[in-house]
């Protein structure tokens, strides 16, 4: 993305306030203009003073307060738009910082899981919290400062010409040393400043592993090791930065002293030019007023385009995101799916990661209230089969209907209404116990939560927390047990209530006697909804209505238990092997 293609998306950011934006862009043309006046009123207040032998001393006080009231009116307004510009931009930035992370955060968790699998959730982070960052300074310092410092620099320039072209020169010539020394800095630059992204990036997603795997660090004894990666990585970062830093300095010393330069050459010239008779004393105090205010809003906008340079890498990856399409996209006017019977169809289904085949040519039909079992090796497509159904991903051939339905046609959320999924891994919010169970259905009751958790075997050891139902797990529930957390996420399904459901070997973290329960219990929550069940311990599908055997992403057995168990065929030989 270009320099100006790129800020011109932040300040797109601002569309939502534009009618405010306009005001303070007005705000900003009388902070300018009022300032162009100061210079001039000094230097009349000088050439009045100057002139005084050849007045009376009242006409030299007269005119005088007439300057200097004029001033302090001019003086008054600069300060009201001034307060005005500051109060309103400061106000404005925090809120569109705060709508420019709302939208990245929802963005982000659209985006299919095939994204989140190829990208660092810590890079994500960063990308989030540094590009808000980023452009919440761009459009505070742009409203208080900058805008005002371009208006004067097209405003500065044509004013000095007017008042002695002579010197304007001069000026001009100061504004394209400032360009010139800018653009070549930024082109030889670029590229360096890009690689420094990169690596804070990476430093990102190493603290993150880091953070993320405590626990794998001490047992493993690799404190000393990761912090040592960690360093290495900052000396790549410091490494990169260093020449882009020299870059920059050289350019603020040989601008400063391009700036020393023109002053001294404005003082020597208007001094000669006086000395001829083709200027006043106060044209020269105007026109050196116009110089020091020229040579400080340069410099003021050299600092704002060193900023934009360094910060143009971390809002190129802020956009890069947001342009990031999802492969699950919602139709326009989809419709609205009510509570299902669960008539779930496969037609011709195919599904690739790239290169990867995932699944092919999936075909079964499945009548309301089944439970249907997926068995095979791991690999075989059976998660895949089931994150079709509730759209994950979209297949590439084929279809998924759900009573007769494309569920391409019905709105993603309507969708997922109707389907519960309890995952090999139940994963939890950092969040309490009954925020993790209400998951599926915020609105629901105490009495609700006891009943669910009780059906899956999870109220006792809930009750068994420091705070009950209250209690704060740790970050992916760390807290708790494997088989505890497994016990929520049962739960949390139980507590959906849906016509459809996904069990991802939901039972795999159970102790025997848990199990036995649990199954007891999910058996009876079957009952009239069509469930899949997603399983390597094959004692847990002998009460299944259909048995779905994969490999290598295809259907090669389907059929009931008993018929597949005694065909001899791969079913067998699964069981054969499960002992």
């Amino acid at each position: 993305m270009s320099f100006f293609t790129l800020y011109s998306r932040v300040l797109g950011q601002l569309k939502p306030e534009r009618t405010l934006a306009i005001i303070l862009t007005l705000a900003n043309l009388g902070v300018a203009g009022l300032q162009f006046v100061e210079p001039i009123m000094f230097g009349k207040v000088v050439d009045t003073l100057s002139s005084a032998a050849r007045h009376t001393a009242e006409e030299v006080w007269h005119e005088s307060f007439h300057l200097l009231g004029l001033w302090a009116v001019i003086g008054v307004g600069g300060i009201l738009a001034n307060v005005l510009v500051a109060l309103h931009s400061d106000r404005m930035a925090h809120r569109r910082k705060l709508a420019a992370m709302a939208q990245y955060f929802e963005h982000v968790l659209e985006l299919p899981l095939a994204y989140h699998l190829d990208t660092h959730s810590g890079r994500l982070i960063k990308i989030m919290l540094q590009g808000a960052d980023n452009m919440f300074g761009i459009w505070l310092s742009f409203f208080r400062e900058h805008l005002s410092t371009f208006i004067a620099l097209i405003v500065l320039l044509p004013m000095s010409m007017f008042m002695n072209w002579r010197l304007g020169l001069v000026l001009i010539v100061l504004l394209v040393v400032f360009a010139v020394l800018s653009i070549l800095v930024m082109m030889r630059t670029e590229g360096a400043q890009r690689e420094v992204q990169e690596f804070h990036s990476e430093l990102a997603e190493r603290a993150g592993d880091a953070l993320g795997n405590v626990g794998l660090i001490q047992s493993f004894v690799r404190l000393a090791l990761e912090v040592q990666q960690l360093g290495q990585v900052m000396g790549k970062v410091l490494a990169a930065q260093y020449p882009v830093l020299t870059w920059w300095a050289m350019v603020t010393v040989l601008t400063r002293a391009a700036s020393t330069l023109t002053v001294i050459t404005i003082f020597t010239l208007g001094t000669w030019l006086f000395l001829h008779g083709q200027t006043s004393v106060g044209e020269i105090v105007s026109f050196m007023g116009f110089a020091n205010l020229l040579i400080g809003r340069l410099q003021q906008a050299m600092g704002f385009a060193n900023t934009l340079f360094f910060q143009q890498p971390g809002l190129n990856d802020f956009f890069s995101v947001l342009d990031a399409k999802s492969a699950v996209a919602e139709k326009p006017g989809a419709t609205e799916l009510g509570r299902v019977q669960g008539h779930v169809t496969f037609e011709n289904v195919s599904l690739s990661y790239g290169d990867k085949q995932a699944v092919t040519g999936l075909n079964f039909d499945i009548a309301p209230g089944s439970m249907v079992a997926l068995v095979g090796t791991t690999g075989a497509g059976k998660s895949t089969a089931m994150a079709l159904l509730h759209r994950l991903w979209d297949p590439q051939t084929g279809r998924v209907t759900i009573d007769g339905l494309d569920i391409r046609d019905v709105t993603l959320s309507s969708l997922r209404r109707n389907i519960g999924v309890v995952f090999q891994e139940s994963t939890m919010f950092y969040r309490t116990i009954a925020e993790n169970l209400q998951v599926g259905h915020p609105d629901a009751t105490e009495a609700e939560l006891i009943e669910a958790a009780t059906l899956a075997e999870a109220h006792e050891f809930i009750m068994a927390q420091p705070n009950g139902y209250q209690t704060l797990v740790g970050e992916r529930g760390r807290t708790l047990s494997g088989g505890e957390r497994q016990r929520i996420g049962i739960a949390r399904a139980l507590l959906k209530n849906p016509p459809i459901l996904i069990l991802d070997e939901a039972t795999s973290a159970l102790d025997s006697v848990t199990e036995a329960k649990v199954q007891k219990a999910l058996s009876a929550l079957m009952k009239g909804r069509t469930t899949f069940v997603i399983a390597h311990r094959l004692s847990t599908i002998r009460d299944a209505d259909w048995v779905l055997v994969m490999d290598k992403g295809r259907i090669i057995e389907q059929g009931r238990y008993d018929d597949l168990a005694k065909a001899g065929g791969a079913f067998t030989g699964l069981l054969n092997r499960a002992g």
